[in-house]
């Protein structure tokens, strides 16, 4: 590291802020297991994944924001904390929300759009083409998701599988798998909304 009289943190800060991608992510090795221990004291009702996640996307924002990072007014893992902060409260906000707009049967199973298409057994020509549409669009959406989610999406929206099912063949806790998918519908909720407004 070239000596500039600044402290290490306080330089890659300064690199960072130029445009120093490998400065960003020294700087993601160093605060990324303090920035989930803050997540999780604080959030206590978070699920382990959700901090993953959390984590991630706090630290997406920062890198796009680093250049409204002013070192003179706060330390940079006291920024980092407050863009965390605000994004699980967003998360929370999210899931809550989320969780208001499901119907659930027995055992909080919900009910996808695939399930009201009719009976596999009496499929009309007319049905097989709206049910095909449907994966073909559902698995561009789920291919837009991030690599945490794709596989229980998949799963769930395209090949129908139960809850139970998809913690076993991913080897998932059960809640995960719920709380996944539940993600992964909000996100093609926003993808499809997105794609609306372009259109408009």
């Amino acid at each position: 590291m070239e000596r500039t009289g600044l402290k290490p943190i306080d330089e890659l800060v300064r690199r960072a802020i130029i445009g120093d991608g490998t400065a960003f992510t020294k700087l993601w090795d160093t605060y990324v297991d303090a920035l989930k221990t803050y997540l999780r004291s604080t959030f206590s009702n978070l699920d382990p994944f959700f901090v993953d996640d959390i984590c991630s996307r706090s630290f997406e924002k920062a890198f796009r924001q680093i250049g409204s990072f002013d070192p003179g007014r706060s330390r940079f893992f006291t920024w980092l904390k407050v863009i965390a902060h605000n994004t699980a409260l967003d998360t929370l906000y999210q899931e809550s929300q989320s969780q208001r707009n499901y119907v659930h049967i027995d055992y909080g199973a919900e009910i996808d759009i695939i399930d009201t298409l009719g009976d596999d057994t009496a499929d009309s020509p007319l049905n097989s083409i709206i049910r095909e549409e449907y994966e073909n669009q559902t698995l561009r959406y789920i291919e837009g998701l991030p690599e945490l989610y794709r596989s229980v999406a998949r799963h769930r929206l395209v090949e129908g599988m139960q809850y139970k099912e998809i913690a076993e063949e991913t080897g998932l806790e059960l809640n995960t798998v719920r709380t996944r998918i539940r993600r992964a519908k909000a996100m093609i909720e926003k993808m499809k909304q997105n794609e609306s407004s372009n259109q408009e």
